[in-house]
């Protein structure tokens, strides 16, 4: 049995934030204002594991009015998402994520996002995708105001 869940997330940018996109700290001007570390991208792959088995969504699991999910590396939230996940009988079988930003290029630590998500998840790299886009300088990320993350997941029981 296969489950299909897809995810978004969106933070705004603002100067004196780290930038963490796929578990990676990425030099930048700006960073993302979040509870959390604001990691957009991890944010949309936890709503889309936690969606394809109806178990709500990453703010269910982890208030941000919560002080314990201040600042915490959303790489722990991945792995208890993961955690749930297999709870249920259930594992990825492949995600595919894209990253809506307008700067910096992300193309060249794309290979080293995969490998961080797929250690996490317990998978090989060849099962993540993760795909960088600008939006031609239109709306809030292309204004530089702004990130947004997609993600989708095919999920199979074990």
């Amino acid at each position: 049995m296969y489950r299909i869940g897809n995810g978004y997330d969106v933070h705004s940018l603002a100067p004196g934030f780290p930038l963490w996109i796929c578990g990676l700290k990425i030099e930048h001007e700006k960073g993302c204002v979040a509870h959390s570390d604001g990691d957009t991208p991890i944010h949309a792959l936890c709503d889309a594991m936690l969606g394809a088995l109806a178990l709500g969504d990453i703010g269910n699991h982890f208030p941000d009015t919560s002080d314990e999910f201040k600042g915490i590396d959303s790489k722990i939230l991945l792995k208890e998402v993961c955690r749930l996940v297999a709870l249920h009988g259930y594992r990825l079988t492949n995600a595919d994520i894209t990253v809506a930003l307008q700067r910096p290029k992300l193309a060249p630590r794309i290979i080293e996002m995969r490998t961080i998500l797929a250690d996490i998840i317990g998978c090989t790299a060849d099962r993540i995708s993760v795909k960088a886009t600008t939006t031609e300088r239109l709306g809030f990320v292309g204004r530089e105001e702004g990130i947004e993350a997609y993600a989708v997941v095919l999920l199979e029981k074990i």
